[in-house]
């Protein structure tokens, strides 16, 4: 379930009452901690949090006229899904997260890649993400992003 918006309001907007609230919180919990320098937008038909092109001039190496993705939150079909492209990047922070998140919830990690889906809104371990978002600034997005995927 693609949510066709052109802002970030526009995209609140158009989520299911009883998703809102979880949805919601999540969103205020990634802008009160993600490192300043991100920017909140609409990405790939998402929530996005980029490293814009002031920051980044470069872009997006798959689409260059794009700021550099980071982070996204979706309303899909099933669930509510946290793309971190940190996690995918490193394995550090993803060993850090797999490790930590039985301790902040009861539920099975449903995790792809760099998806981490969320199937009872009403269970979103907000702290834990709260603490992912902090674990890595736009500066240090950039040199692993440079490093891993810059051709």
């Amino acid at each position: 379930m693609k949510i066709e918006a052109q802002t970030v309001q526009e995209y609140l907007n158009k989520i299911p009452e009883e998703r809102k609230p979880a949805f919601e919180k999540l969103r205020n919990v990634i802008l009160n901690n993600i490192p300043e320098g991100f920017e909140e937008t609409i990405s790939y038909g998402m929530i996005g949090y980029v490293v814009p092109k002031s920051i980044y001039p470069a872009g997006y190496h798959c689409s260059p006229e794009l700021p550099l993705p980071f982070a996204s939150i979706a309303n899909q079909k099933n669930f509510i899904a946290l793309y971190h492209m940190g996690i995918y990047a490193d394995k550090n922070l993803l060993d850090w997260f797999t490790k930590e998140y039985p301790k902040h919830s009861k539920r099975k990690l449903d995790m792809g890649k760099s998806c981490i889906r969320f199937k009872i809104p009403e269970e979103i371990p907000f702290d834990l993400i709260g603490e992912l978002m902090q674990k890595m600034t736009p500066q240090q997005w950039i040199d692993l992003y440079e490093k891993n995927y810059k051709k």
